[in-house]
């Protein structure tokens, strides 16, 4: 079939129960998934320290942990790039299954693991490797479910698509705050014998697998399926990076903002009140609780705002406000005053920041075609999110314990930085080159059809 007759044929739109399959696939699929990684995050930042790396020094000891969530990060990128690429050779749904068993596997593991004092520095390499492991299977979540969405979508319904797996991701970071929230709120012998490892040991209920199984392939990944199966892995590639490298740019400026600046929020911010402002732990761990509530309130509404507005507009002013928040944030935190820590995280939290991430879902996905969405997406992200998600929370916690007065200004322009980024991405916008490109490579095939129609 030529290309002109391609465009001949109307868009199928999807079902109402197709829609619903997918969006309940990708919200509980994500959720479960970032239940997993958020849990260890905050886990890395209130109790590893002391199980798996005790020392005298409990910064140091943070520090340690802190440094195994980095670890995690360092296998996303290979991730991300393989999980890419089987995604635009075997479909968007096997990836999507296969991601969810290794990441309920590899933190189920790690509920299990001994403590340091149990099997010594034995204790601390299994976390690491399991950290590995839980990097690679969250590499394939979050490109996959964007891509999902946005092509399950037609062009009137892409922001609220693209709200599912930001929602979804929500959820997990919830039900991750909440087991983290009741666990502190026991006694610390419990908290670093038994209790830490009771969310992890649940994430062996990996039920969103058959969900996922029963998900519908994209219209779009059909379309392509044949052409796409045929190719080999090294073909995506280097069809990605010759002819998408400013989508892949774009990609990562926007998502390694955002994810710098949301990980600095989530994790640092925990360490920072419970290290060095005295706050008890439950503080911030229920600061994010409410930011996940109000969030997931505000996922829907920018959903419909981005479909209302364009999205590089909403993610723009997201970022914009983020920006806005870097110096008042820890002000507020510095007073110590519970109310105005849970104002702060539910402001950047629960609301600029999924402000960015919603808008910026169909927006990563329109710098590629179909044959490369995909792995573009998962090799764009993941690169960026690995260096700035993994570093921003262990450099903001760096540049605090250097400080002699243990001053905040760095992380907040740290923070800017990263908002700069985001809006810099949203600045070169590819989606209408890429459209000018398909019309132009389209004429010779149209003027071809036309002539032989007239023969």
């Amino acid at each position: 079939m030529t290309v002109a007759q391609k465009r001949e044929v109307p868009v199928r739109r999807e079902s109402p129960k197709s829609v619903k399959k997918v969006g309940a696939a990708v919200i509980v699929g994500t959720s479960l998934e970032w239940f997993d990684f958020y849990l260890y995050a905050s886990m890395a930042a209130l109790v590893f320290g002391k199980v798996f790396f005790p020392s005298a020094n409990s910064s140091a000891s943070t520090l340690a942990a802190f440094s195994t969530f980095t670890v995690g990060f360092l296998a996303r990128p290979f991730g991300g790039i393989l999980f890419g690429i089987l995604g635009d050779r075997i479909g968007r749904k096997a990836v999507l299954s296969i991601s969810l068993l290794i990441m309920g596997i590899a933190s189920g593991l790690i509920g299990l693991v001994p403590s340091y004092a149990a099997i010594g520095v034995a204790a601390p390499a299994l976390l690491i490797i399991l950290r590995i492991l839980q990097g690679f299977g969250a590499s394939a979540e979050l490109g996959s479910a964007i891509t999902v969405a946005y092509e399950h979508a037609d062009e009137t319904t892409r922001g609220r698509n693209g709200a599912y797996p930001v929602m979804g991701a929500q959820i997990g970071l919830l039900a991750a705050s909440l087991a983290v929230a009741a666990v502190t709120s026991i006694d610390d012998e419990a908290l670093y014998t038994w209790g830490w490892r009771v969310p992890f040991v649940a994430s062996f209920a990996i039920v969103g697998y058959w969900i996922r199984r029963a998900m519908p392939e994209s219209e779009e990944f059909e379309k392509v399926a044949t052409e796409a199966r045929q190719r080999k892995g090294f073909q995506v590639l280097r069809d990605l990076v010759r002819g998408n490298w400013r989508g892949l740019v774009v990609v990562a400026a926007v998502y390694g903002g955002y994810s710098a600046l949301s990980y600095t929020f989530k994790t640092f911010s925990l360490s920072y009140l419970a290290e060095f402002q005295g706050v008890a732990k439950n503080v911030g761990a229920l600061g994010v609780t409410f930011a996940s509530i109000a969030a997931i309130a505000a996922c829907p509404l920018l959903g419909r705002l981005s479909d209302r507005v364009d999205t590089r507009k909403v993610m723009i002013g997201g970022a914009i406000g983020v920006a806005l928040m870097a110096f008042p944030a820890f002000w507020l935190f510095d007073t110590g005053r519970s109310p105005l820590i849970w104002g702060v995280m539910v402001v950047t939290t629960g609301v600029l920041a999924p402000m960015i991430m919603v808008a910026a879902s169909p927006y990563m996905a329109r710098q590629f075609p179909t044959e490369v969405r995909a792995s573009g997406i998962g090799a764009g992200r993941e690169v960026s999110g690995a260096a700035a998600g993994g570093l921003a929370p262990i450099l903001a916690l760096t540049m605090v314990t250097m400080s002699p007065s243990h001053s905040t200004w760095g992380v907040s322009l740290l923070i800017i930085g990263c908002a700069v980024l985001v809006i810099g991405g949203g600045l070169f916008d590819q989606s209408r080159r890429l459209t000018r490109d398909a019309n132009v490579r389209a004429e010779p095939l149209d003027m071809a059809h036309q002539e032989a129609q007239r023969t």
